[in-house]
């Protein structure tokens, strides 16, 4: 028992021992951490003491830096104010600058347009002193035919020129001539007879300058040969016959390119006279000159261009005195000769060569009412079935021949027989598919659609016309009677 006793206390001595020891290493470890604590206070202390340090430094650069940025800020305000201050008088030099260029560009652009307007002024006035001086040496001319002395009085009158006294050795030297002839004739074919519009075949600025320049070129080219050429027909009548065609026919398709630019003014009178000369004809006394070895007998001699019996040549001297002359009874005297000439084969052929539709136009308005008639008959005949109908109906398929047709068929109460040759036309062209955007781009159309709701029944030719015109532009489902009227048209107007 008493064994028992010590060993219990054995025990509880043991434990008790064992938790002392435990408790003695958890002291340990406590102090240890508090020392660690320690030193890490101490550290902390000396980094505060040195932040603080730091911050006054930094304090006191910050206050250092703050009063330069002030001082730089007051300095550059003032720069900016010197600018500023700059800045408005160069804006107001500038203005009066400005005021002052504005001022110089409108003194600019009246002087040029004063300088362009003397410049045409004299352009005029030199052109007519050309053609009066021409016109005074060919009078002079004729008045020394009859004159044997004729060469030494002209050598007087412009050095440089030939004498008239050998004038008469034209058709001694026919082969010249000829030459002169086949160029003509080249020129005409080749050249003179391309007429082209602005629009046509011109794609890109630089092709329609270069388009423009060249066309310039040529029309300055005719103006400077038309008042020549007109001269020249004075001596026709001493040479062949044969050569008035290719003279004419270049004289022709110059006018013609000169339709295809502006109106020059200057070449009125030479125009006026050039008509008059290719209507009447020109009549000439021989040169007598018994110098030579062969002389001309002092007998009249005559060159006919538009009364010629030769078809070509009558033609085109038809259409020159349609381009030239406004006098009403020779115009209608060209109409009635072109009438009577288109009944041909032949003279249709020649007015699709010569391009004739353009030079009708001129003459198909309202302002030509006493030659409307005889317009639209040269025109008609045209339409008649033949070989030529188709690249006739080709040549009115564009907008000068639409552009001229709606301004007439806007006159209040045109004609009936008029309006009856006119819808005629119209019809066949319409037939053409491409020519709808045509009608359509005129209104003409719609000018056919009132026509035809406002036209009397017993106007049957005309309505009959006016159906199919606009059956074919697909504005109506029937086309009652069409055949019928294509059929009688010929006999209503004897084509």
């Amino acid at each position: 028992m008493y064994f028992l006793k010590i060993l219990e206390s054995d025990i509880l001595i043991q434990c008790e021992t064992a938790a002392q020891q435990e408790f003695a290493e958890e002291l340990q470890k406590r102090e240890r951490f508090l020392v660690e604590r320690e030193q890490l206070l101490f550290r902390h202390e000396t980094a505060l003491s040195k932040i603080k340090g730091v911050e006054e430094e930094v304090l006191t650069r910050f206050q250092i830096i703050k009063e330069q940025h002030d001082a730089e800020v007051e300095h550059l305000t003032e720069v900016l104010k010197e600018r500023n201050k700059e800045s408005k008088r160069l804006r107001s030099s500038f203005d009066a600058l400005k005021e002052l260029n504005d001022n110089l560009k409108k003194q600019l652009n009246e002087v040029s347009e004063e300088n362009k307007k003397m410049e045409i002024q004299a352009k005029r006035v030199q052109a007519r002193l050309d053609n009066l001086q021409r016109k005074y040496e060919f009078m002079t001319i004729q008045r020394l035919k009859g004159n044997s002395h004729a060469a030494n009085e002209m050598k007087s009158l412009k050095q440089d020129k030939v004498p008239v006294s050998k004038t008469h050795k034209v058709p001694l030297n026919a082969q010249v001539y000829e030459l002169l002839t086949v160029f003509m004739d080249w020129i005409s074919d080749h050249h003179l007879s391309k007429i082209k519009s602005e629009e046509s075949g011109m794609d890109g600025e630089k092709p329609l300058l270069r388009f423009a320049s060249q066309r310039n070129d040529i029309q300055e080219k005719c103006i400077k040969l038309l008042p020549v050429m007109t001269e020249q027909l004075q001596w026709m009548p001493f040479v062949n016959t044969k050569l008035h065609e290719p003279f004419v026919k270049f004289i022709y398709w110059s006018l013609r390119q000169l339709d295809a630019g502006t109106q020059h003014s200057t070449m009125t009178s030479t125009l006026r006279r050039l008509g008059e000369d290719i209507f009447k004809g020109v009549v000439t006394k021989g040169i007598q000159d018994n110098s030579l070895e062969h002389s001309v007998e002092n007998k009249p001699k005559t060159a006919a261009f538009f009364k010629s019996s030769n078809l070509p040549l009558r033609f085109l001297s038809t259409l020159i005195v349609l381009r030239t002359v406004t006098q009403a009874d020779y115009l209608a005297q060209a109409f009635d000769s072109l009438c009577l000439d288109l009944k041909t084969d032949e003279g249709k052929v020649l007015f699709l060569e010569y391009q004739a539709v353009p030079v009708i136009l001129n003459h198909l308005r309202i302002s030509s009412k006493g030659l409307l008639s005889n317009v639209i008959d040269s025109l008609l005949q045209m339409t008649v079935e033949s070989k030529s109908l188709q690249p006739f109906l080709e040549a009115c398929s564009n907008t000068l021949f639409f552009r001229t047709c709606s301004v007439l068929l806007r006159t209040p109460k045109l004609d009936l027989q008029i309006l009856e040759k006119l819808s005629i036309i119209l019809q066949k062209l319409s037939k053409i598919k491409g020519n709808k955007k045509l009608f359509e781009l005129f209104t003409i159309h719609l000018m056919l659609q009132e026509l035809q709701r406002t036209t009397h029944p017993e106007h049957a030719f005309l309505c009959i016309n006016l159906n199919s015109t606009l059956f074919n532009l697909g504005l109506t489902k029937c086309n009652s009677l069409v055949s019928k009227a294509n059929t009688n048209y010929n006999l209503k107007y004897k084509l």
